[in-house]
């Protein structure tokens, strides 16, 4: 999927592909982890769609609880989505950063070997 140390660094073009690819795939994986947050709000605390939604946004992004939970099953889940998004979030994180961090990575070793006399 990623160049080799010794190819050529990819065109500006062909590295938007790459990265828009990534955005798709954190995208791919941070829908599903809303929706079941979402799911989890609504049906433990019974919370109206829309408030689940945010309460499962900011949960996922780290910014903290949206609503006071009543019931403790709502509180056990909220738990367990809490974990569940930081593993997700900074999965998310990676995924999106890693073709710029490669590419930095991989112009540094270019330059390296065009310094070497071997």
């Amino acid at each position: 999927m990623y160049e080799h140390r010794n190819e050529p660094l990819l065109t500006w073009r062909a590295f938007g592909v790459r990265q828009s690819r990534h955005l798709v795939a954190a995208i791919g994986l941070i829908v599903p982890s809303m929706a079941i947050g979402a799911a989890g709000y609504h049906y433990f605390e019974g919370i109206p769609w829309i408030d689940a939604v945010y309460s499962a946004t900011m949960i996922l992004t780290g910014m903290g609880p949206a609503e006071t939970l009543r019931h403790e099953s709502a509180k056990v889940f909220a738990t367990l989505y809490a974990l569940f998004s930081g593993v997700v979030f900074l999965t998310a994180a990676a995924v999106v950063a890693a073709p710029a961090v490669h590419r930095l990575l991989h112009s540094i070793h270019l330059d390296e070997d065009a310094d070497d006399p071997r």
